[in-house]
């Protein structure tokens, strides 16, 4: 059975305006009609054949209207009747032009299948509109056609019937159509309003030339058949025309207009039927991209290469049900509208049939050719409201799933990494950067005399054999850099006018930062409400300090303009501590961004934002230049200390970072060995060459290089035989589930065996309490630093917590506490 028409049903809940609306329409067009059609009864036999030559013509054009593409099925089609009705109402009055008009609409409605509510609604609008016409042409002289000449008011009274009769009929269908969908009546007004001008306009027009030849002969009245046909004619070519350029040439599916027409035309309809309350008013757009077809095109030629097109387009069609649409937009790239979905699962199941079809070999002169494919899926609202949003969030998860080798990912906006938020990040990191670069090009090239200390903070540093309690605090998310002390303990980042931390307010940052990190969450202790800000920690060891947290409070996070201040970045320093001996051995330093809208941006956001662009360069010599002045200063101040600096993968590739770091020791008058390179498992593996020239070049100068994370990444062990390394540090999502994991207490324990056999400094992260810094000290680990020790802090709060700080050394032989053992596999 055919389905229903949707033009011919009114949505459920808007019946009861809808029906008052036409009711009222035929009550006013009956009331207006009744008269002059009781009066053009009784003329019939008077009426010249130019009329009925006229009512004929009328009638047999709308038996056959001309309906252009792609409208929706709220506007109406061109119906050619309009210039021979409104010719008839010129010359002979509105009895004689509501008549025919109400038999056109018979045979239109009969025609286009129109229901009986319809055909009546439509006869009621032509009425009210005739009769709007016909009373603006009686405010002129009267009797426009009677055999004279026709004046300058005759004219504008014919242009205003016409503006007239437009007005009302568009404005009747439109409000009939605006309370059928519920929808705001001018914008999709305005929307077809170009099209009814340009096609009714011009159909009215030609009513007075037809008047005008009538009135000679009405055997021209038949003439104007002759360009109303061309009219039709050029108007079906250019629509043909059209369709064929939304139309790929070699596998006749759509193309991209196409597909931009479709989902725009979808998206109306959804909303409307969203709006209505009614089921499947989601629209899903996948993009489809072959994952071996360039294989094909290099090793078999283009040729093979198109067939091989065809074929998949073949297949899309065969499996995508009739009621959807497939795309090929061009290369290797497919894509398919489905529409009227309820749940995702519904177009999961689609793509995974899409994807089992291309998974099959396709033979091609007996050779089979594999050749698979990735699937982006966005939907809608959820993802995007318009063809660009939708089409560009299925392109990133199109993206998403070849990174992940996974044939379906729907897309998610953590795997978009260049959305708008993330470009204006990167736009405020740039600002933030030049902003420093350019205060920094005031500043002397070396280092003053200044005392490093400052607000006060003049205490000495407290050497070896101190027995003061060890200030103990938070560890942030580290990034960026470290430094290592050669007899004591420091590191970077040169700070301008840094506001004061508000430490009252650091508990709730803290609570927040805690339940966001899953690693965070392994290790949360609870927090001493007694704790008084700014004074030393001297609680149970274990216990986190209120307030340590390595980020700034909510109020001075969230101050400044918005608009013109890109915010502040700073360095934050957490000590790394000799577990034998308690003493500071180095400091890591921690890259903070105090965003004036954001808060504290997350440090490996930062990181992943900046290594997208050239912004990283930037980052780095900022890093750079910052650490190793602030070398020169903690040297000035009788601190000798050797920094680290963590660098990106961009970094090593270049080489740069080489020729700038010696120039720096060169220029601060640093000695290189007073500086470590931090390097990454990932930096290592994505280049293994040119990182390991990289780095041969900076211990060839005196730097030392450090191996960072290790064992999260995928390299093996011959990097650390082949690389000038000097130290090894454990991760510390080992290091943190040790006293409760026995694999990851394993895991530490070899990964220390090994930096031993091989001669290098083992520096454990994240230790949080005292069973992890007593296992670590009985696996004969170096250095560790974590929120056990310290939070991290500022230059100028680092050198007060070392005039503070006493070391405290593991009492006891390398007795390893017990550690839970899992059951057996």
């Amino acid at each position: 059975m055919e389905p229903p028409d949707p033009r011919n049903l009114v949505p459920p809940g808007r019946t009861a305006p809808f029906s008052v609306f036409v009711g009222l329409v035929l009550v006013v067009a009956v009331l207006l009609s009744v008269g002059p059609l009781v009066s053009f009864a009784g003329t019939l036999p008077d009426l010249p054949a130019a009329f009925w030559t006229m009512a004929v013509l009328a009638v047999a054009c709308d038996a056959r209207p001309f309906l252009p593409p792609g409208r929706r099925p709220s506007s109406s089609a061109v119906f050619p009747s309009t210039c021979f009705i409104f010719a008839i109402l010129l010359g002979w009055g509105l009895g004689p032009a509501v008549a025919v008009q109400a038999v056109a609409v018979l045979v239109s409605g009969a025609r286009m299948r129109h229901a009986p509510w319809r055909v009546a609604f439509n006869a009621g609008q032509y009425a009210c509109s005739l009769a709007a016409a016909y009373a603006v042409t009686r405010l002129g002289p009267g009797g426009i056609f009677d055999g004279g000449g026709l004046g300058w008011t005759d004219i504008a009274a014919i242009g205003g019937a016409g503006v007239a009769w437009f007005v009302v009929n568009y404005g009747l269908v439109t409000t009939a159509v605006r309370l059928r969908f519920g929808e705001r009546w001018w914008p999709n007004a305005r929307h077809g309003l170009p099209f009814e001008l340009l096609s009714t306009g011009s159909l009215l027009l030609l009513a007075p030339v037809l008047v005008t030849a009538a009135r000679a002969s009405a055997a021209l009245v038949p003439l104007v058949l002759v360009p109303l046909f061309a009219v039709y004619r050029m108007a079906r070519l250019t629509v043909e025309q059209h369709q064929l350029a939304a139309l790929d040439p070699l596998t006749g599916l759509p193309n991209r207009k196409a597909l931009l027409s479709e989902v725009n035309e979808q998206v109306h309809r959804h909303a409307e039927r969203a709006a209505r309350g009614e089921p499947g008013a989601r629209l899903a757009l996948l993009l489809i991209d072959l994952d071996r077809f360039k294989n094909v095109n290099d090793a078999l030629g283009h040729a093979v290469g198109d067939r091989l097109l065809v074929e998949v387009s073949a297949r899309l069609t065969d499996v995508v049900p009739a009621s959807d649409l497939v795309v090929r937009l061009g290369g290797d790239e497919f894509a398919i509208v489905m529409t009227g979905m309820d749940d995702v699962t519904q177009v999961r199941a689609l793509a995974d049939q899409v994807v089992r079809v291309l998974a099959e070999p396709v033979p091609l002169d007996g050779l089979p050719l594999d050749v698979g494919g990735s699937i982006g899926i966005a939907l809608y609202p959820e993802h995007g409201e318009d063809f660009a949003t939708l089409m560009r969030h299925a392109d990133v998860a199109m993206y998403d799933a070849k990174h992940r080798n996974d044939t379906v990912a729907v897309y998610t906006a953590e795997s978009d990494h260049n959305s708008a938020e993330r470009l204006g990040l990167l736009a405020d990191l740039r600002r933030v950067l030049d902003a420093g670069a350019a205060g920094r090009s005031a500043l002397p090239d070396a280092p003053g005399d200044a005392p490093v200390a400052r607000d006060g903070d003049t205490a000495p540093v407290v050497r070896d054999g101190d027995t003061a309690p060890v200030v103990r605090g938070g560890d942030g998310a580290a990034l960026t850099t470290s430094v290592v002390r050669q007899r004591g303990g420091g590191r970077w980042f040169r700070r301008r006018h840094r506001p004061p931390v508000v430490a009252s307010d650091d508990e709730l940052i803290a609570r927040i930062v805690t339940g966001a990190d899953p690693i965070l969450r392994r290790t949360a202790r609870p927090a001493d409400p007694t704790a008084v800000p700014g004074e030393p920690w001297s609680g149970p060891v274990g216990v986190h300090r209120p307030g340590d947290v390595g980020t700034l409070s909510a109020g001075a996070a969230f101050g400044g303009d918005p608009a013109g201040d890109p915010g502040e970045i700073t360095m934050y320093y957490q000590p790394q501590i000799a577990i034998a001996t308690g003493e500071v051995v180095g400091v890591e330093a921690l890259l903070r961004w105090r965003h004036p809208r954001r808060g504290m941006v997350d440090p490996e956001e930062l990181i992943r934002v900046a290594e997208q662009s050239a912004v990283m360069r930037l980052l780095t010599r900022r890093v750079v230049d910052d650490v190793v002045e602030q070398l020169a200063k903690w040297s000035a101040a009788g601190l000798g200390l050797r920094a680290a600096l963590n660098v990106s993968v961009r970094d090593l590739h270049t080489g740069e970072i080489a020729d700038q770091i010696a120039d720096r020791l060169t220029r601060y008058g640093v000695a290189p060995d007073r500086l470590q390179l931090e390097i990454t498992e990932g930096a290592l593996m994505a280049d293994p060459r040119r990182v390991l020239t990289t780095i041969t070049r900076l211990h060839r100068i005196g730097v030392g290089i450090a191996l960072d994370d290790f064992g999260t990444g995928y390299s093996s062990l011959q990097h650390l035989r082949r690389l000038p390394l000097s130290e090894v540090k454990v991760d510390r999502s080992f290091v943190l589930g040790m006293t409760e994991d026995s694999d990851d207490a394993a895991i530490v324990r070899s990964t220390i065996e090994l930096g031993k056999a091989l001669g290098l400094r083992v520096v454990a992260e994240g230790v949080e309490d005292e069973k992890t810094w007593r296992m670590l000290h009985a696996a004969g680990c170096d250095a560790a630093q974590g929120w056990f020790y310290a939070r991290p802090m500022p230059a100028e709060e680092l050198v007060a917590w070392l005039g503070r700080y006493r070391p405290v050394r593991p009492l006891g032989g390398h007795d390893e506490p017990d550690v839970p053992r899992r059951s057996p596999r």
